[in-house]
């Protein structure tokens, strides 16, 4: 058997299992489209997790359960004859010929930036009315802005050159200290989010994905302030009864024992 049969063996089996839960687990047979939503946004940031961590053994179990969850909203869909698992896959299959004409046409691209831009422009030609028509309103803010500012940059709504990008930055920076000193909460939420849209588009013309780079601050600060408090306790004492030095001796030493 090759590794092309192995692996729809193993589809046709997850198939299989699906509609034997389904028919008798008192828990499947329960599940619907909208009990099963929170979920799967749940498995999608554990997946998240594991590919940031660089765990592919946790990767491999998460994009498992990522597709669990894939065959199981088919099977719903199957029920009510709206949809099932082909019409799923013949669905994403017709689009990726449809948006990849220099693969499966006569068109020419000469890079991966008009690649993008074909596709933000296939899509106006289907029938969407905006190029941000398919950002989810649900997406967190600071990744719907990079996938915001992603989308236009298809269409051709960019900067020339990260330095563009930086100076902005800078002018969105001193607008946000004008508000500071003015004293307007109101405005200085707004100038605080302008230097925040303009720091995430910087990212993307450093090709830095800004919710990873983010997440990975995140996990350095969690590892170097466990870090410090481990070490209070092998000292007896808590957090609040350290001075500040005290504690920026520990963090200093967090910041050179521990990677990351």
């Amino acid at each position: 058997m090759n590794s092309r049969e192995k692996q729809l063996q193993a589809f046709d089996r997850l198939l299989t299992i699906m509609d034997e839960l389904r028919a008798q687990c008192p828990w499947d047979k329960k599940q619907t489209m909208q009990t099963l939503r929170h979920l799967t946004i749940e498995e999608t940031y554990e997946l998240g997790d594991a590919i940031l961590d660089n765990d592919l053994e946790e990767v491999k179990k998460e994009l498992g359960d990522l597709l669990l969850h894939i065959v199981f909203y088919a099977k719903i869909g199957s029920e009510t004859n709206d949809f099932d698992i082909a019409d799923v896959a013949n669905e994403i299959c017709d689009k990726l010929i449809s948006r990849h004409p220099h693969i499966y046409s006569d068109v020419i691209v000469a890079d991966e930036e008009e690649v993008k831009q074909n596709w933000e422009n296939l899509k106006l030609k289907e029938g969407k009315k905006s190029v941000l028509e398919g950002v989810p309103k649900s997406l967190p803010a600071l990744v719907k802005a990079n996938r915001i500012q992603d989308k236009v940059a298809g269409v051709g709504f960019d900067w020339e050159e990260p330095q563009q990008v930086f100076e902005k930055l800078k002018e969105e920076l001193e607008e946000l200290q004008h508000e500071v000193k003015a004293g307007d909460k109101a405005k200085m939420e707004q100038e605080f989010g302008d230097v925040l849209f303009s720091m995430i588009n910087y990212a993307r013309f450093l090709k830095v994905d800004p919710e990873n780079a983010l997440e990975r601050t995140n996990k350095k600060f969690i590892k170097r302030f466990q870090y410090l408090e481990s070490k209070s306790k092998e000292l007896g004492k808590s957090l609040k009864e350290m001075t500040l030095a005290e504690m920026d001796i520990f963090w200093e030493e967090a910041k050179k024992n521990l990677s990351g």
